[in-house]
């Protein structure tokens, strides 16, 4: 995937929105303007780690998002939406998996090979995403009304943090052989894994993907109250050294709740 194209498409794309939005603002027509605020809960997780032992088997985990947006109508039922979010990525493993830091007095192990032990490891990934997204509203006279949404989005990396925790002797494989010291033979005494990692350089800051979902609208006289699910998959690898640190991109579900202002049309 070329992270350049996909920039150019997606800053292009972004730039038709804001033009689309400005002059929408500037013609003296019935066409909508909402701004909103939302928030809610997410659930990211690392996808495409395949076989790769360092980043395969990655499950959710828990996070909070919240971001602030615009939507242009562009029809009756269609309109144009983007915004600024914050958007945390990431997963946690746990058990018994790869060890990526250096060791004080093992040897180190050419690239692509580790020692393992058994503990548990979150990677946190701070995001600020923008989304373009088409939305297609079903309206009524009254009531709820449902909609459809979908698009590309792009982020920027602000901070990556590796936590993990636990204790463990060191294994020689997954499968849990000790790495055992002479003359006697015994396993290395269980060390601490209790870490915080900053791994923010040692990935990519852009990232790029799509999203789309659907949600309810609750009218409030001029305005709007919404829920909002809406899934995402990121289309960038994002470790710079794929030999040592495999290979993974984003995943996200995100349940939002939120509330948007009509600033233009009746």
């Amino acid at each position: 995937m070329n992270i350049r194209k996909i920039s150019r498409v997606l800053v292009s794309a972004l730039s038709i929105v804001m033009v689309v939005g400005i002059s929408a603002l500037g013609q003296d027509d019935e066409r909508e303007v909402h701004v909103g605020v939302k928030g809610g809960v997410s659930v990211p997780n690392l996808v495409g780690g395949g076989n790769e032992e360092v980043t395969r088997d990655y499950k959710s985990r828990f996070a909070y998002n919240f971001g602030a947006f615009v939507e242009v109508g562009v029809s009756p039922r269609v309109s144009i939406q983007t915004g600024l979010d914050y958007a945390p990525q990431g997963g946690r493993r746990d058990g018994v998996q790869p060890i990526t830091r250096p060791i004080p007095g093992l040897p180190t192990l050419p690239a692509g090979s580790y020692y393992f032990a058994d503990f548990k490891n979150t990677a946190k990934l701070h995001y600020l995403e923008v989304p373009v997204l088409f939305k297609y509203t079903w309206r009524r006279q009254s009531g709820p009304q449902f909609y459809v949404n979908g698009g590309p989005y792009m982020g920027f990396l602000v901070k990556a943090t590796q936590v993990t925790r636990g204790t463990s002797t060191i294994y020689l494989d997954k499968n849990k052989t000790p790495l055992l010291l002479p003359p006697m033979g015994t396993p290395i005494p269980a060390m601490p894994f209790d870490a915080d990692t900053d791994v923010t350089n040692s990935l990519h800051r852009f990232n790029a993907g799509i999203t789309g979902g659907g949600g309810i609208k609750f009218p409030v006289a001029r305005n709007y109250a919404f829920i909002d699910v809406r899934a995402s998959y990121g289309l960038t690898t994002l470790q710079k050294n794929t030999a040592t640190d495999g290979r993974s991109r984003t995943g996200n579900l995100v349940i939002s709740f939120g509330y948007a202002f009509r600033v233009k049309g009746k």
